[in-house]
């Protein structure tokens, strides 16, 4: 990666369930959600992400234009530099900002004791290493474990989902304690993926004791089934019965899913008068960043479904090194 681009990872924690849809299926399931091709594990599309931050960004930044949103998208030099122009002016440059495909990086599941517990996998811990290499966080001081099939790692032996004989019970499976995951990886994700507000304090420390890792087909079935499926109606007014055709399946993730997606900043294409590609200074790559890291709010609405609640996670934006 070249020296003058600012990269860090978002992170993004479910509060509520989630719905980044993938259009209708001819399927069960009417509404699946988005999913990587090569595993099948959920994904959220960088588009969509980086959408859903201009939005945020533009309303942070409406107040500077009395409140005119329309004004803002087209006229912000800030906006513009960092996520493109607008759509009538697409052609002129391209925003400083890429943001990758959010990637999943631990799954809620339910679990006999204590509740639920978080899972990855060796795979997903890989690619979360390689990730941070890209990004420049330096030397993690923790190495990717390997795990057999039906067998469990544990962050400590206080882990609260610990049955009788050093099982765990998750779903209807049964796993057998293989070893301890030295809780190095559960409080780094703790503490540079989760949000560090005091509000997740006990998140955090849950997070540190509940993290277990799966071998990656025990994990590639949670990730794949274990997910919500709701039916949903729309009724006739005057009936109130069912509206033919109205009943629909969707497919949610649950609350507490955990994702990461990379941010890479450039130095602006336009310049920062907003009058491309005329006078005035061009933004570096650390302006840009800090336009995000300024309009960042603590929770994101993604996904489908916001006005009955879904799709709100809160964020958790780190830097990685670049000295």
């Amino acid at each position: 990666m070249p020296e003058n681009v600012v990269s860090a990872i978002l992170g993004l924690h479910a509060q509520t369930s989630l719905h980044p849809g993938a259009g209708t299926a001819l399927g069960i399931v009417d509404l699946p959600v988005q999913r990587e091709r090569h595993t099948r594990w959920p994904t959220i599309p960088g588009s969509s992400l980086k959408g859903v931050l201009r939005d945020a960004c533009r309303e942070r930044y409406k107040t500077e234009y009395a409140g005119d949103r329309q004004r803002t998208n087209q006229e912000s030099p800030r906006l513009r530099a960092a996520f493109g122009p607008h759509t009538e002016a697409a052609g002129e440059s391209a925003g400083a900002l890429s943001l990758t495909d959010a990637r999943l990086l631990a799954f809620p599941v339910r679990s006999l004791r204590g509740v639920f517990a978080w899972v990855t996998c060796p795979a997903v811990l890989d690619r979360l290493r390689r990730d941070l290499a890209l990004c420049r966080f330096g030397s993690i001081d923790w190495q990717v474990p390997l795990v057999e099939k039906n067998r469990v790692m544990l962050p400590s032996d206080d882990c609260p989902c610990l049955i009788e004989g050093g099982r765990v019970a998750l779903e209807e499976f049964l796993f057998v304690r293989a070893g301890d995951s030295d809780g190095l990886i559960a409080a780094w994700i703790a503490d540079h993926v989760l949000p560090d507000s005091a509000a997740f304090d006990a998140t955090r420390a849950r997070f540190r004791r509940s993290l277990l890792v799966l071998h990656d087909d025990d994990f590639d079935h949670f990730a794949q089934y274990a997910t919500e499926i709701n039916a949903r109606i729309g009724l006739d007014y005057e009936t109130k019965t069912v509206k033919g055709k109205a009943l629909f399946y969707e497919e949610y993730l649950p609350p507490e899913t955990l994702f990461y997606a990379l941010v890479l900043a450039n130095e602006a294409r336009a310049r920062a008068n907003g009058e491309h590609p005329s006078a005035g200074r061009a933004m570096g790559a650390a302006d840009v960043f800090d336009v995000l890291r300024e309009t960042l709010p603590e929770v994101l609405q993604v996904g489908a479904d916001q006005s009955i609640g879904k799709g709100y996670c809160a964020t958790r934006l780190a830097r990685g090194r670049h000295d």
